[in-house]
């Protein structure tokens, strides 16, 4: 038997030795990449986008309580009547301008039914702050109670007197020194005006720089002044007064909305205005269902469409509402999913909404106008 010696060892002998810095370094290139893939897998994920999110927010009965107090107070020797049911006006959670969305926080979103995703550029323009997104939704929640309650009083056939008035004046503007906030404009120009729809088509019938006289009543006083038109930043064919306008009302009723400040916007206002109509007619206009919605409202009952139809329906769905009322403008968007086993009544009117909700509440099987 022969006894092959072993190899010689050594620098200059060992097969392994020349080899092992090569797999090494290949190695360590394996490691780093698959680390430094991770980790910027994981910084991708975590990055904010510049997205937001709207998802279904509470849902409050315009027929119950707020707070702790009613939601809806009628003043005055008026005759209110009971009722049963909900009318629940539907609410949708934002991000806010402030808030970070992070890249797997928008995938999951993405990928959910009851939440859409939007830029966020689309709900906060030019850089919106938290303040002044604040300050917008409380003004066009103001300005849906008041609209509300005079759909309401009108479809009742009360007379609703309404008047133009000066909301605010540019310091820099036409009327600066001229007009005050709280003034009402009765006339332009010997146009007699009551909207400022109507203040405004008259006004734009002059040409920049021409001048336009303005009767005003100012605490009770008739006043007439003169103003000269200015040209409109984004069009300077487009004469401006340098003013904003809004409407007064000259309530035959007093309905008090007590809604606080921890919900905004316009959208709740024809649910307002149907539990108006409610309380201020026999009977129940629900007929005992819960019934949900959402639509932006004018003072002549016009219903107009909102934001997030389908974050609101998802919302109305938890809450157990029976029927849902989506204005026609949102038809499309509120018939591209699940119905969630509820009757979508289509409205564009807030006689519209009354007239299918008494069906309804006679008869839950009755055909009334839907998105289908």
């Amino acid at each position: 038997m022969s006894v092959t010696p072993p190899p010689p060892v050594g620098p200059d002998h060992d097969p392994w030795i020349g080899l092992e810095p090569t797999v090494s370094r290949r190695y360590v290139t394996v490691v780093v990449a698959a680390l430094s893939t991770i980790l910027l897998t994981i910084v991708a994920f975590l990055m904010p986008v510049p997205y937001a999110t709207l998802e279904p927010g509470p849902v409050f009965n315009t027929l119950g309580e707020f707070n702790g107090e009613p939601m809806l107070t009628v003043e005055g020797d008026v005759q209110t009547y009971p009722t049963d049911g909900a009318l629940d006006f539907t609410t949708v959670s934002v991000t806010g301008p402030d808030g970070r969305l992070s890249f797997t926080e928008a995938l999951w979103a993405w990928f959910d039914p009851d939440v859409k995703l939007v830029p966020m550029d689309f709900l906060y323009p030019d850089g919106e702050t938290a303040e002044e997104s604040d300050a917008r939704s409380a003004a066009q929640l103001a300005s849906s109670k008041d609209s509300s309650t005079v759909a309401a009083l009108r479809a009742l056939d009360y007379e609703v007197p309404e008047q133009v008035s000066v909301a605010d004046v540019a310091e820099d503007g036409a009327s600066a020194d001229v007009l005050e906030a709280g003034d009402v404009i009765l006339s332009v120009d010997g146009t007699a005006v009551s909207t400022p729809q109507q203040a405004i088509d008259v006004v734009s019938t002059v040409s920049p720089g021409d001048p336009v006289t303005l009767v005003i009543d100012r605490e009770g006083a008739q006043q007439e002044l003169s103003i000269t038109t200015r040209p409109a930043e984004e069009d300077p064919e487009v004469p401006r007064i340098g003013v904003s306008l809004a409407s007064t009302f000259d309530l035959p009723v007093q309905i008090d909305n007590n809604v606080g400040d921890s919900v905004g916007g316009p959208s709740a206002g024809t649910m307002f205005a149907l539990a108006i109509y409610d309380l201020l007619t026999p009977g129940s206009l629900t007929g005992g269902q819960r019934v949900a919605g959402t639509g932006e409202i004018t003072p002549d009952g016009e219903v107009g469409p909102i934001g997030g139809v389908r974050q609101k329906m998802a919302g109305a769905n938890a809450d157990d509402a029976e029927v849902f009322l989506v204005p026609a403008g949102n038809c499309a968007e509120a018939a591209d999913g699940d119905d969630f086993g509820m009757t979508i009544v289509k409205i564009t009117t807030l006689d519209d909404a009354i007239s299918s909700l008494e069906k309804l509440a006679a008869d839950p099987d009755a055909k009334v106008p839907t998105c289908s």
